[in-house]
């Protein structure tokens, strides 16, 4: 018999999962609940996890942080859970839990002992079957979002950064604004908006219930017609797609910051969507560019001229479109010119002499790693597996993504930095302490 492991026992599992092709059983309830569900012996623990297709993308301009307001209201409580009590019946019974949204989607989860597996999923159950949506919950989750806001974004150095770099990449899709949203929108809301939101969107139509761990699928799969089936789905939910018009000028703008001392410059091209080739192909660009103390962009600005106290570039990959940014903060009051110069002739090496074979060796190697550790937690696993079903239409993308990363080649890096990392395709902001 196994014993029971606590709360701290699972902060110190690796919650090893095997680096080989995930195995999964995946099918749909009547109501449209996705399941997908991955057994995994090797250690006592299980992940339970609910996708919802919805991000801060589907709000209205004048409705923002709706999304993300839900993440925090769906742990008030629901008919058969007493108010603050969810979270509570989850380390009680040796658990943890949590949830986070992006533009496209909100993801929930518990990792449980393998034995408190019937509690997890009842939990998520009772989320999506009738929580308790009421002026206290919103009142009070809209004073926990404002305090979050405050402290990650108002009072953060450079934490309005994407913000300020989204509002102008895009003029036409809701990429326009970030996941936190407006305080003035959320105050103006009302209850019933609140209501017809979730009505909408958190139903298991529009979700995927993917468990992950130690389980016997079809003891599991008992558990999730008992608690699942009877939930009622929602409308099918048709989403117009927002086409943005190509940037074919540079522009260039300023924004101010209250929260910091060091100016800093960044440069912003719209990419392709996640699911593209292209956009594995840009992320693996930036890693040559400022992938740690050897990349090309720190060790020229950082460690050779000492003009920057921090260089780099991340690929933003999202599911309609992307961000490609490159950003610099001075050193010694070197020009914000400068810096943006030294950045470019970096991208502009990418586009004229493909990588060598040693960079890209390397490349491949980090790749497949950041692969192999991403699925070596239930956690991970259970997440990709959804991601795989939400965004790209098949859960078997966990086991393709390796190889499709094997194939992308030293000109493929190459074709998509001349593509998309022009000039003339891009934003430039000088990010100013504000005077």
């Amino acid at each position: 018999m196994r014993p029971v492991i606590t709360s701290l026992s699972l902060l110190l599992l690796a919650f090893s999962a095997t680096a080989q092709k995930v195995p999964f059983t995946e099918y749909k309830l009547k109501n449209g609940l996705h399941v997908v569900l991955s057994q995994d012996k090797s250690v006592p623990v299980v992940a339970v996890s609910v996708m919802y297709h919805v991000g801060s993308k589907d709000e209205q301009t004048n409705r923002t942080g709706f999304a993300h307001f839900f993440e925090h209201l769906l742990f008030e409580g629901s008919d058969n859970i007493k108010r603050g009590e969810f979270m509570k019946l989850v380390s009680a019974n040796g658990g943890q839990n949590n949830a986070n949204t992006t533009q496209d989607r909100t993801f929930y989860y518990e990792v449980f002992p393998s034995n408190q597996l019937a509690t997890g999923i009842w939990l998520e159950s009772e989320r999506m079957m009738h929580p308790v949506i009421n002026e206290i919950g919103v009142k009070t989750q809209n004073e926990v979002v404002k305090e979050e806001k405050r402290m990650r974004v108002d009072n953060q150095p450079y934490g309005n950064f994407i913000s300020e770099v989204m509002r102008r990449l895009f003029t036409k899709h809701p990429y326009n604004w970030v996941p936190i949203g407006s305080m003035a929108d959320l105050d103006a809301a009302t209850l019933d908006e609140f209501k017809a939101f979730n009505k909408k969107y958190y139903t298991p139509n529009n979700a995927v219930l993917v468990i992950a761990g130690d389980i016997d699928i079809a003891k599991t799969k008992t558990l999730v017609e008992q608690y699942f089936a009877d939930i009622p789905a929602g409308e099918p939910i048709v989403r117009t797609a927002v086409v943005e018009d190509p940037i074919t000028r540079e522009v260039i703008d300023t924004a101010y910051d209250a929260n910091i001392q060091i100016p800093g410059i960044l440069a912003a091209y719209r990419i392709p969507g996640m699911t593209s080739k292209e956009s594995k192909a840009l992320e693996m660009a930036s890693s040559v560019l400022s992938q740690g103390n050897s990349s090309r962009m720190y060790k020229k600005m950082v460690d050779d001229k000492k003009n920057s106290l921090q260089v780099g570039s991340f690929s933003y990959a999202l599911e309609d479109y992307g961000a490609y940014i490159t950003y610099a903060l001075p050193n010694n009051e070197t020009p914000l010119d400068t810096l943006l110069k030294d950045m470019d002739d970096e991208v502009e090496k990418l586009k004229t002499t493909l990588i060598s074979e040693n960079e890209f060796t390397k490349l491949q190697n980090q790749f497949e790693n950041d692969f192999v550790g991403a699925n070596s937690k239930m956690l991970g696993v259970a997440e990709n597996l959804a991601d795989g079903y939400t965004f790209y239409k098949n859960t078997d993308h966990i086991n393709n993504e390796l190889e499709e990363i094997r194939k992308i080649t030293r000109e493929d890096i190459q074709d998509v930095v001349k593509k998309y990392l022009g000039k003339n395709q891009r934003v430039v902001l000088y990010y100013l302490p504000k005077p």
